[in-house]
């Protein structure tokens, strides 16, 4: 299995298709193998890197609390093993932020970007919000969890659509069969690096083309954190969908996949 050496870590990924490199990074909890709906679109004009973040998957899962930063830096090292000099980046949620840092602290390795609802820094309510999540990991059964990430991620008409509510249902049933678990401290440590996560006076500095994409019904990430992205990146391109939530690549799989497709062919 492909693990590199990177930022005192193993770090674990997978790639799908060739060309030109696609640096693809998940968000909590998440590892870089739930990019697959997307990858399978990308992978016809791109080289995909699919990593799995530190603390979670394959990849080392140390005592906490990380920073976007430290994470950014985990995969600015990952591009170096790969022989990477630049790469087109997408992250989704925490992978969106991860990303924010790794433009900023590495500019000349990213040459464009796509922040999937994302934020420049955290309210009153997100804090609360990722509280909450820390205590239910630590005291839900997986699939409590998992439940409870269902009602944060998505909207009614995916709760609504039968063939939605069905792959839900297995969700639960596989987080219950989960031989491995993301451990409680590599959430905690994962959700620390969100929660610390405040780019708001930096990204005037961001020099990349960058697309900020979210749906307008997200309540984890609201749409006021993605249009606060967006106004602070110099030429940002901004899409918000109706009716969709955090998980809106999912709900609207079909515009996303050719809508990001053809800003990273541009880009």
């Amino acid at each position: 299995m492909p693990h590199v050496s990177t930022n005192g870590i193993q770090m674990y990924y997978e790639e799908r298709g060739s060309g030109e490199p696609l640096v693809c990074i998940m968000g909590v909890t998440a590892p870089g193998g739930v990019w697959e709906a997307h990858a399978a679109e990308w992978s016809k004009h791109f080289r995909c890197i699919l990593g799995d973040n530190r603390g979670v998957g394959l990849t080392d899962k140390p005592e906490g609390p990380y920073t976007t930063a430290m994470m950014a830096d985990d995969y600015a090292g990952l591009m170096d093993q790969l022989g990477i000099k630049q790469a087109r980046v997408v992250g989704c949620s925490l992978g969106s932020v991860i990303a924010q840092q790794l433009a900023l602290r590495h500019p000349e390795k990213v040459k464009s970007m796509i922040l999937m609802c994302t934020w420049a820094r955290q309210d009153r309510f997100g804090l609360y919000t990722w509280q909450h999540m820390m205590k239910c990991k630590a005291t839900m059964r997986p699939e409590d969890f998992m439940h409870y990430v269902q009602m944060l991620i998505f909207t009614k008409p995916w709760f609504d659509n039968d063939d939605c509510w069905n792959n839900m249902q297995q969700g639960l049933k596989d987080a219950a069969l989960n031989p491995a678990p993301q451990p409680v401290h590599a959430m905690e440590a994962q959700a620390a690096a969100a929660i610390t996560h405040n780019t708001i006076s930096e990204l005037k500095k961001v020099k990349c083309p960058a697309l900020v994409i979210g749906g307008k019904d997200d309540v984890f990430t609201p749409k006021w954190m993605g249009e606060e992205v967006a106004a602070a990146i110099p030429g940002a391109d901004l899409h918000l969908y109706d009716n969709a939530g955090h998980a809106f690549h999912w709900e609207c799989l079909s515009d996303f996949n050719p809508r990001t497709t053809e800003w990273l062919l541009k880009h």
